[in-house]
């Protein structure tokens, strides 16, 4: 098919400005040739993203022919190559590069739309990956023509036409373009659906991408609704950006999946590829475990965490975990609080604590807890772990490690600001110099 009318699939309007992620292949080559046949008619704004990915040696070539080309047409020409690569996932890592830079360059022209060539066989081979991989039915229903992404929309015009009529129309109006090498090796599970699967299922039906067009269209159709109604569970379960487990599990079995996949989106944006049903069993059995205070590890160093009666994700990072900070007139602490010296103060509860310096040695340390710390606390006969107490006092896990404890000299534990107080501390009618305030 040679004469496909691009303005048929999409709805151009005067002066729009067009962002293009173009490599030299058939199908991008054969969209950006569309735009420009076009381009006088509406006063297109035409902007070329090409990002190099710098595997294959021609790729340098490509960038030249495709950089020549936007330049006799007139075509704005913006291009990144790749230098280094360090995920094992190859082509997740391109595609999470690739698509940053279009979004920069969408923003560097405030261009209203992002257009990729993404055709009919591409939505076939993403559809059953989805399907043999396992998802939920956003993924199922592999990608949509149109996205919006708030200060643009994400295009897909050639989702309707398989790769051999972009094809032929490349040959009938004489565009060249170039083929990767890569799309034809078998180590890539992609190139096996392409090699195998699709012609099985096109000698069966012909027009089967229109088939998988319509069935993705109807589940996102579905998945609409779905998430409306996932919407309002998650207004339910979240509070302060963490899941109330007790909550969660009131709800429905089907929601209870829609709501942790909503949550891992917040991570992996469009890369739920990375995700399949085994990562959806794990942070239910995470859930549902009698273990107060566990966590496991997903792709791409997130972490699902429970902690008592709540349930998160997080991005782990390198964090700080230990500090030793001498309390002067204020000590800044690395959890955003702090420990100031007053002159007096008002009240008498865990955040305030007031000693005399006859019976601690000077300086006072606001430090991180050690194993086997223990206090001698205030109105007990005896000393308690440090431990028992952040156990008590319901303080999650990933918060001990900040918390500070303030030590005198002979690392005496004398106070642990918002939770206890030592036999040091003084009432308010015996002798004490000392005030300290936990803000």
């Amino acid at each position: 098919m040679s004469n496909i009318n691009i303005e048929n699939e999409f709805k151009f309007n005067n002066n729009d400005s067009i962002v293009i992620g173009c490599s030299t292949g058939p199908d991008s080559m054969a969209l950006l040739d569309m735009l420009l046949k076009i381009r006088e008619k509406y006063n297109l704004l035409l902007v070329c993203a090409h990002v190099n990915h710098n595997v294959r040696k021609e790729s340098y070539e490509e960038k030249e022919y495709i950089e020549k080309y936007c330049k006799d047409n007139k075509v704005i020409f913006e291009t990144m190559t790749i230098e280094n690569y360090g995920d094992d996932n190859f082509h997740n890592e391109a595609r999470n590069i690739r698509y940053n830079f279009f979004e920069d360059v969408v923003n560097k022209y405030n261009a209203k739309y992002l257009m990729t060539a993404h055709h009919g066989d591409d939505l076939i081979e993403t559809v059953l990956m989805r399907i043999v991989r396992g998802s939920n039915l956003n993924g199922y229903s592999g990608f949509k023509k149109i996205v919006d992404l708030g200060t643009y929309k994400l295009v897909r015009p050639l989702i309707g036409f398989t790769k051999e009529e972009l094809v032929k129309y490349d040959e009938a109006n004489k565009v060249k373009y170039y083929i990767d090498s890569s799309n034809l090796k078998d180590k890539y599970t992609r190139n096996r659906y392409r090699k195998v699967v699709l012609p099985f299922l096109k000698s069966e039906e012909p027009n089967v991408h229109k088939k998988f067009l319509r069935f993705s269209e109807n589940l996102n159709l579905a998945n609409e609704f779905i998430e409306k109604e996932r919407d309002k569970a998650i207004k339910l379960v979240m509070e302060d950006g963490k899941v109330n487990i007790t909550k969660f599990n009131e709800l429905d079995p089907f929601i209870q999946k829609e709501v942790l996949y909503f949550l891992m989106q917040i991570y992996y944006k469009d890369d739920l590829i990375l995700l399949n049903d085994r990562h959806i069993e794990l942070l239910e059995s995470l859930i549902k475990s009698n273990k107060k205070n566990m966590s496991v590890n997903l792709p791409n160093e997130v972490i699902a965490v429970k902690e008592y009666d709540y349930f998160y994700l997080k991005k782990e990072t390198e964090e700080l975990t230990s500090y030793e900070i001498e309390i002067s007139d204020i000590a800044e602490l690395p959890n955003h609080h702090t420990i100031k010296k007053v002159n007096e103060v008002v009240g008498n509860s865990n955040n305030i604590c007031k000693l005399s310096s006859d019976e601690v040695q000077l300086p006072l340390i606001a430090r991180t807890r050690k194993i086997g710390d223990k206090i001698d606390v205030k109105g007990l006969n005896g000393s308690k772990k440090v431990k028992d107490i952040f156990i008590d006092s319901k303080i999650e896990k990933g918060n001990r490690d900040m918390w500070p404890i303030v030590v005198d000299s002979l690392d005496r534990v004398v106070w642990i600001p918002g939770l206890k107080k030592s036999k040091f501390d003084k009432k308010n009618e015996e002798s004490y110099d000392i005030i300290l305030k936990y803000d």
